[in-house]
C-alpha cells in the first residue's frame, strides 16, 4: 500500500522530534573540536546502571569511530547496588546486605587505575526509593563532594551526570521521582560553583512524558530504574552531546551511530566485548563489599587481550595504516 500523500513528511518531522526532546535546548555542549582533549583513561563510577554498561560502551565506540587515532581507555568500574550516600533501606536485596558505599572503595579505584578523567552517576539509589527528606539529600550531596575532592586530589578531572529518570508507574514509590527532580536541580545547580555537570535527567524525562502521553504504556525502564536499550542511548547521547557531538542527536540508537561507519557494527560488537571483559576484571582487582558479583580474568590478562581487542578495531577503523 502507498503511502498518503504527506506521510512521509509527518513521519520525519516526528523522527526529529524526538531528536529535539532528546538533545532538548538546556543541553551545555562544549563545543570542542577534539573530544576530551588530552584524556588518555575515563573511568566511568555510577551503579547497577552504569555497570550495564551499554551507554559506555555507545560513548566508546563513537569516540574510536570518529577519531580513530585517538587512545584513550575507557573503564566502566559501575557497581550494582552501590550509592555515594551510604544510605541502604532496611531489607535492602532481602536482607541479604546493605547496599555498597563508594567510598568504602574510592581510594583503591583511583590509586589502581589511575584515571585523568572520571565520568561518574549517582543518585538513583541514593534517596534510598523514598520521598524527599533533608538528611538523605544531605547525605548524598555531602557524598559527592566529597568524591569531588578525592578524584581532585588524585589529579583527575571529575564530570558529575544527574541521575536517569525514576519512573513511577513502573517502579511504584510514590514520591521518589520528584525526590530525583530535586537531586538533580541541585547537581545542575553546581555549575556556578564551577562544577563540569551533564543534565541527563531533564532530556530523559522530556522524553518518557512526551512519549508516553502519545502511548500511554511505553516506558524506558520496565521496573522503573534500570532503562534498556533506548534509555542507555540516551544517557550516551547527552554525554557525547556534552563533550561536543552535536550530531548525535540525528542517531535513534547506538546501533544506527555505529553504522554510520561502515564497519560500525562491527567495532562495536568488539568494544563490547572488551568492555565487558574489562570491567569485571577491574572490580574484582579493586575489590568491593558486592556480593554476587563475577570475579573475572586477573587484571593482566584482561589487559593484554584488550590490546588485541585495540588492534582489531584500529584495523576496522583504518588508524592501523597509519601507525608507525
Amino acid at each position: 500500500m502507498e503511502p498518503r500523500p504527506g506521510t512521509l513528511v509527518r513521519m520525519k518531522s516526528l523522527c526529529h522530534l524526538l531528536a529535539l526532546l532528546v538533545a532538548g535546548p538546556a543541553v551545555h555542549v562544549l563545543g570542542a573540536k577534539e573530544m576530551l582533549p588530552g584524556a588518555r583513561r575515563v573511568l566511568f563510577l555510577g551503579d547497577s546502571i552504569t555497570h550495564s554498561g551499554q551507554y559506555v560502551e555507545a560513548v566508546e565506540t563513537y569516540l574510536v569511530t570518529r577519531f580513530p587515532k585517538r587512545r584513550i581507555e575507557f573503564l566502566n568500574l559501575g557497581l550494582p547496588s552501590e550509592t555515594v550516600s551510604g544510605l541502604s533501606e532496611k531489607g535492602h536485596a532481602g536482607g541479604a546486605f546493605p547496599r555498597p558505599e563508594l567510598r568504602e572503595r574510592l581510594a583503591r579505584v583511583l590509586t589502581k587505575v589511575k584515571p585523568d578523567t572520571v565520568v561518574a552517576c549517582y543518585g538513583m539509589n541514593d534517596g534510598i526509593y523514598l520521598p524527599f527528606a533533608p538528611e538523605r539529600f544531605a547525605a548524598f550531596s555531602n557524598g559527592l563532594v566529597r568524591l569531588r575532592e578525592d578524584v581532585t586530589a588524585a589529579s583527575a578531572k571529575i564530570i558529575h551526570v544527574t541521575p536517569p529518570v525514576f519512573d513511577e508507574k513502573k517502579g511504584g514509590n510514590p514520591g521518589y521521582g520528584a525526590t530525583l527532580d530535586r537531586y538533580s536541580d541541585w547537581l545542575i545547580g553546581q555549575r556556578a560553583a564551577g562544577w563540569n555537570v551533564i543534565d541527563l535527567h531533564a532530556p530523559m524525562k522530556r522524553v518518557l512524558e512526551e512519549r508516553r502521553a502519545a502511548d500511554p504504556k511505553f516506558f524506558l525502564a520496565g521496573d522503573g530504574v534500570h532503562v534498556g536499550e533506548p534509555g542507555h542511548w540516551i544517557i550516551a547521547q547527552q554525554v557525547l552531546l556534552h563533550l561536543g557531538a552535536k550530531d548525535v542527536a540525528d542517531f535513534a540508537s547506538a546501533v544506527e551511530m555505529a553504522r554510520a561507519h561502515r564497519k560500525g557494527a562491527e567495532i562495536l560488537k568488539l568494544v563490547q566485548q572488551k568492555q565487558r571483559m574489562l570491567k569485571d576484571a577491574w572490580l574484582n582487582d579493586t575489590g568491593h563489599k558486592r556480593p554476587g558479583m563475577g570475579k573475572g580474568l586477573p587484571v593482566a590478562e584482561a589487559t593484554a587481550r584488550a590490546a588485541a581487542l585495540n588492534d582489531q578495531i584500529r584495523e576496522l577503523t583504518g588508524a592501523a595504516k597509519n601507525s608507525p
